[in-house]
């Protein structure tokens, strides 16, 4: 509607809808009865074309204003498949909504008004069914009534509202609803979702994941989910098969070591002293801590410098045995090197051995074993230049209890990383071939464009979860490293004519702040030259500043997002980081003036005067105020993107999918998830439909069947079992 005046006012009564009633009944006048009103049958037709059409403009604005009040209390359904999700190349479809400006804040400010509250809250009708029902609850026999009045219909006048609380006004202030795109190169300087639980931040991953692994098969998609959720997973792997990429899809879940992938977060790096890097980097570093840390380092540098130069891949599993067990890293290095540099060596420290007792072993080397104590000794006679070497001796010459002590920090955290089934899948056996779960690194899977979903069961057991996540992420940025400085095929051939440069690699983190350190700062400040686009999702600035132990490490985290989508959020400190960005705007406010007063002029025949009437004044107010973020409805988000453009969308709802085949043991980590987790992410289903079984669709089906789909070569672990059931292909 456009603007004729300095009020909007479009919650009110239609009184334009009176107009068009008028005009269509004289309209049918002048057209079946011009005689009634004086005319010619052929002037009447003219004049019945004229009141028509005055008649439908009014009309239209009529329906503005109710369609704009309806929307007030219920926005329309909005809700899509899978497949029905838009996919661009060039843009990231993220749903339905509007760019925000001056006069949604109006609208949203004259929606707050007393004198709107008949228009804006629920109808004295609605209320009075809700009541009805909470008093007919406890008579069985009126549950059929119950269920007639809270039968989720448009044929019911008594319709609950959806369950996804907040104002709806948020959105109702623009009816002209669009499809709302991020352009796909403003993605490389990363996103930020902010929201509390259950307020669809997992959906709008569904929507981002499904268009990323849809767009293209040149980008790699990850995401890891430390609490595990099942839907998410099956997703994901669902867009998977429809893209044809499921021999690429890998699923790692440390609930699940049976059927999970397997990684060794310290198997790859471009310089040995990564690996120290990536384990002590766990560590605290604050105030004594920070000593221990060091020396953590410097251990762990020189073991995997052993085992490296042994031929041997670095693992946690060989690393805490190396740590606790110094004298055989030393014994077995010392075999493979001293009789290169001398042909007696061995002779010579037999010999020394055989001669060593309790009394003349050096204090230091007190509880060492002798053969450690013969090395020394030898190489104290024998110069033999082996920086390897070097190091494990200056680990040895410690007393070997201060030496404990001065690690003791370190194996807690190696204990967790090698504990029970979980060090199967974090320090994989290379060499049993008989093993089926597919071992993988970051590097492989780039190369590969692969697709990960990494569940870190951190309801499960939060600090191995945590433990595992730094290390994948202390991994990826190595790898990351790599990339900006060798490419992502680093000098390997062209194949089938493709190119080797730089890839979209799309990484979803859920719950971020539990798996970053300090390490995330150089990803996403420098990540974007290697083509990491990351996509983080959290609830509040407050986690992360507890989980990085500062407030500017906070800061230089949030500052390097240039996309920030806001949910719902508790915390006004959270909502701020997208308040305080916005300008502020001039709001009008109308004032109802009536004054009066007597005349003191005798001679005057008015005794007194009143006047009255409507003042409008401006004021500058903010855009968004930080309780407008905090009463979202479930499933609506700000979105500030492309240089300081507001946006509010809302998400669609998900609909059931056509039938796929999921794959058995798929589907037993899914249902093992849905039963140990309740994320809460699922508040659509009290307003979906039940659920709908589809017929298989002509691509899948094969000589009458349903086919199953088998990924190449079995790829990613995936096993596929043959079924003849149709009944299995449904949503």
């Amino acid at each position: 509607m456009k603007q004729h005046h300095p009020l909007e006012a479009l919650l009110r009564p239609a009184v334009e809808l009176n107009t068009a009633i008028v005009c269509l009944v004289c309209a049918l006048l002048c057209v079946f009865a011009p005689w009634a009103l004086a005319l010619t049958p052929s002037v009447g037709i003219g004049m019945g074309l004229g009141f028509l059409a005055f008649g439908m403009y009014r009309g239209r604005q009529a329906w503005i204003v109710l369609r704009y009040r309806r929307n007030m209390r219920r926005l329309p359904r909005f809700a899509l498949r899978s497949d029905q999700i838009p996919v661009s190349t060039r843009n990231l479809w993220l749903g339905k909504g509007f760019r925000w400006e001056a006069r949604h804040t109006q609208r949203l400010h004259d929606s707050q008004q007393p004198e709107a509250e008949s228009y804006v809250g629920p109808s004295a009708l609605y209320r009075w069914a809700r009541r009805l029902e909470n008093r007919m609850e406890r008579v069985r026999s009126l549950h059929f009534a119950i269920r007639l009045l809270s039968a989720d219909t448009a044929l019911n006048p008594f319709r609950p509202l959806p369950p996804v609380g907040g104002i709806a006004a948020l959105h109702a202030v623009e009816w002209n609803e669009v499809d709302v795109y991020l352009p796909l190169g403003e993605r490389v300087g990363h996103t930020l979702v902010e929201g509390t639980t259950r307020v669809g931040k997992t959906r709008l991953a569904e929507v981002m994941i499904t268009q990323d692994i849809a767009r293209s098969t040149n980008e790699v998609v990850i995401c890891f989910d430390p609490k595990g959720d099942a839907d998410l997973m099956i997703r994901m792997y669902i867009e998977a098969l429809r893209a044809g990429r499921g021999d690429e899809f890998y699923v790692f879940h440390l609930g699940y070591p049976g059927m999970s992938a397997r990684y060794n977060a310290v198997g790859r790096f471009g310089r040995i002293s990564e690996v120290a890097t990536r384990i002590a980097g766990q560590l605290s570093g604050e105030g004594n801590s920070a000593a221990f840390r060091e020396f953590a380092w410097r251990f762990v540098n020189i073991v995997a410098r052993a085992r490296h130069a042994l031929g041997q891949r670095p693992s946690y599993e060989q690393i805490l045995s190396d740590v606790v067990n110094i004298d055989g890293v030393l014994i077995e290095y010392a075999q493979s090197t001293l009789a290169k540099h001398h042909p007696n060596a061995w002779e010579m420290i037999s010999d020394i051995e055989t001669k060593l007792n309790d009394k003349n072993i050096p204090m230091a080397m007190k509880g060492r074993d002798k053969r450690v104590v013969a090395i020394e000794q030898f190489l104290q006679q024998v110069k033999i230049r082996d920086v390897v070497l070097e190091g494990l001796r200056s680990a040895v010459r410690y007393d070997k209890t201060y030496f404990d002590k001065i690690v003791a920090s370190l194996l807690p955290l190696l204990e967790k990383l090698t504990s029970g089934r979980i060090a199967e899948l974090l320090s994989p056996d290379y060499h049993d071939l008989d093993d089926p779960r597919p071992i993988f690194d970051w590097q492989q899977i780039i190369r590969k464009r692969g697709i990960v979903y990494v569940g870190l069961d951190a309801l499960s057991d939060f600090e191995v979860a945590q433990a595992v996540g730094n290390s994948m992420f202390a991994d990826l940025v190595s790898v990351a490293g790599h990339i900006y400085k060798h490419g992502i095929d680093d000098g390997l051939p062209e194949v089938d004519g493709g190119q080797s440069g730089k890839v979209a690699i799309n990484l979803h983190c859920d719950e971020f702040n539990e798996l970053m350190g300090d390490e995330f700062i150089p990803l996403i400040n420098k990540g974007g030259g290697a083509g990491i686009q990351v996509t983080a999702y959290t609830q509040t600035i407050s986690d992360i500043e507890a989980r990085i132990g500062s407030a500017a490490k906070a800061g230089q985290v949030i500052g390097n997002f240039n996309n920030l989508f806001m949910l719902r959020v508790r915390e006004e400190r959270t909502a701020r980081i997208l308040t305080d960005q916005l300008p502020r705007v001039k709001v009008a406010t109308r004032m109802l003036v009536s004054m009066a007063g007597d005349s003191s002029d005798v001679d005057s025949g008015v005794d007194f005067t009143s006047s009255g009437g409507d003042r409008i004044s401006t004021a500058p107010e903010p855009m968004l105020e930080p309780a407008n973020v905090v009463s979202l409805p479930k499933g609506q988000a700000f979105a500030l993107m492309e240089g300081g453009q507001l946006w509010k969308i809302r998400m669609p709802l998900p609909l059931p999918d056509k039938g796929k085949r999921i794959p058995s043991n798929i589907h037993d980590i899914a249902q093992g998830m849905r039963d140990q987790y309740s994320t809460g992410e699922r508040w659509w289903e009290e307003v979906m439909p039940p659920p709908v079984h589809f017929q298989v669709p002509a691509e899948f089906r094969d000589g009458g069947r349903p086919a199953i789909y088998s990924p190449p070569g079995g790829g990613g672990g995936i096993e596929v079992e043959e079924s003849s059931d149709a009944a299995a292909w449904s949503d």
